[in-house]
């Protein structure tokens, strides 16, 4: 399963892409406006950082302002996801651009319906959003398998970047449920190393050492 970062935060993305933990990167307004940067500039930024692709979201509304939006984003650099909502005018924009051969990151899905629509519209990703159906009671985790059954069995192309991930317990489900990419916070991934018993084990391991009084350097 590959890992996208959602973040505009360019050192948490140098950090973790240094560690190989970034195949790609996601963002959306709410994540430009936390970085203070132009969406522009910010994102030209990532891009040259990751070689992967970076999701760039249209605020358009429309189709035809959103097609407009997506071409100047998709000219920022070669690895621009366009990133579009999934409305009737989104779908739209999602055919043009990905008959354009660009890649189309269709978001803020919460149905398998609307999964089968991105996918039949040419989507290279669609994001079906976890932790927003938690909250309201929905199982996020059963969405990722309704849409992996789905597109497996019509031999759909377009992969399922499980979003909105809360806990890390949420990246090994969608990593068992099948899931192409998981994106989440720079925070989440870096929770994944952590166990308490890994810093049991570790804590012990260190007053052993120093009671044997040796060095290794």
């Amino acid at each position: 399963m590959k890992f996208f970062v959602d973040t505009a935060d360019v050192a948490a993305i140098s950090e973790l892409h240094d560690l190989g933990m970034v195949d790609g990167v996601t963002t959306n307004p709410s994540l430009i406006l936390k970085s203070g940067r132009n969406i522009l500039e910010v994102t030209k930024e990532i891009c040259d950082i990751v070689p992967g692709p970076v999701s760039a979201e249209v605020v358009a509304l429309k189709a035809d302002d959103m097609i407009a939006e997506g071409r100047k984003l998709a000219e920022i650099a070669e690895n621009i996801a366009v990133k579009l909502p999934l409305t009737w005018d989104g779908l739209k924009a999602c055919k043009v651009l990905s008959d354009e051969g660009r890649m189309v990151n269709v978001t803020l899905c919460f149905s398998a319906n609307q999964a089968l629509l991105a996918a039949k519209a040419g989507a290279t990703f669609i994001s079906p959003f976890i932790g927003r159906l938690d909250d309201i009671n929905v199982d996020g985790l059963e969405l990722i398998s309704d849409i992996r059954i789905i597109y497996d069995n019509y031999g759909f192309e377009t992969q399922i970047l499980a979003a909105s991930i809360r806990t890390v317990n949420h990246v090994a489900d969608v990593a068992r449920i099948g899931a192409d990419v998981m994106t989440a916070p720079p925070e989440v991934i870096r929770k994944l190393a952590s166990h308490p018993l890994t810093d049991a084990g570790l804590a012990q391991f260190t007053k052993d050492w120093a009671q044997t009084g040796q060095t290794i350097l």
